[in-house]
């Protein structure tokens, strides 16, 4: 399956990123809630396990999340499971461990059937749909640290797992908020990290979205707010789409203010 070798691909880029870091550099906060750099590996780490128990082993998935519905109903978050989970490593122990685990992710679903029903938190997904958020998780959480060390990402066309999902979760954006979903989705064209150009949609010259790839990757995942990217969009759908857009699960989450989320 692609999508596992986009996913480690995208691991092993933000692997490099902080192969460098010193133990101080990893407790630097990031644009993103204030987390740390230790914080967010611990993140990706926890949910890419998570990942591959949903494959490999639903029991012992479900076991998993047992004692982080005890923890929130005592009225926790979940970052401070995440934390009091990994609490006994060192950042270098953590280091280690998202690294095999990430491998371990993508050679896992690559042999996978695309789509094989897994587990999650809400209801089930493909497995091609499980490994395409991973990578998104990864991309995602991983501007914050570029954004932190003051380094450009470069992007490759890999982006366009990301881009699809954006695409494919317009509906969910408004659903999630209780919102009616406008109708005709906004004609999206794209230009990607080679240069081609992905559209999506019917044309429609007054409900459009154009701009590039990582621009609108980036506004989807919410780690910039669209006044911030290269993003031009016309039209009252496109508008309302681009100002709350959400392609990940879990509750309506606010998109960061302008010039809140920026490279250091």
């Amino acid at each position: 399956m692609q999508q596992a070798l986009d996913f480690l691909e995208e691991s092993r880029d933000l692997d490099r990123l902080i192969a460098d870091l010193n133990d101080q550099d990893y407790e630097r906060s990031t644009g993103f809630k204030q987390w740390t750099i230790s914080d967010v590996l611990q993140h990706l780490h926890f949910w890419n396990h998570a990942a591959l128990l949903s494959l490999q082993d639903p029991e012992g998935f479900k076991a998993f999340f047992e004692p982080i519905g005890v923890h929130m109903a005592q009225g926790k978050d979940l970052k401070s499971y995440e934390r009091l989970y990994f609490s006994g490593l060192s950042v270098r122990q953590l280091v280690s461990q998202w690294r095999t685990t990430f491998q371990d992710v993508a050679e896992a679903f690559e042999q996978a059937d695309p789509a094989q029903r897994v587990a999650w938190v809400g209801p089930s997904m493909s497995a091609r749909s499980s490994i395409t958020a991973r990578q998104m998780e990864t991309w995602a959480h991983g501007q914050a640290v570029y954004d932190e060390l003051g380094v450009d990402r470069v992007d490759s066309d890999r982006i366009r797992n990301i881009v699809v999902l954006g695409i494919n979760t317009y509906g969910w954006t408004f659903i999630n908020r209780k919102q009616s979903v406008p109708d005709p989705m906004p004609y999206v064209s794209l230009i990607a990290p080679s240069g081609d150009n992905w559209t999506y949609g019917e044309p429609q010259d007054d409900n459009c979205i154009e701009g590039s790839a990582s621009a609108f990757a980036q506004v989807v995942t919410q780690t910039r707010h669209v006044s911030d990217t290269d993003i031009v969009y016309r039209g009252s759908h496109a508008e309302q789409w681009m100002l709350q857009a959400q392609c990940f699960a879990g509750a309506p989450n606010p998109v960061p203010e302008p010039g809140s989320r920026r490279k250091q």
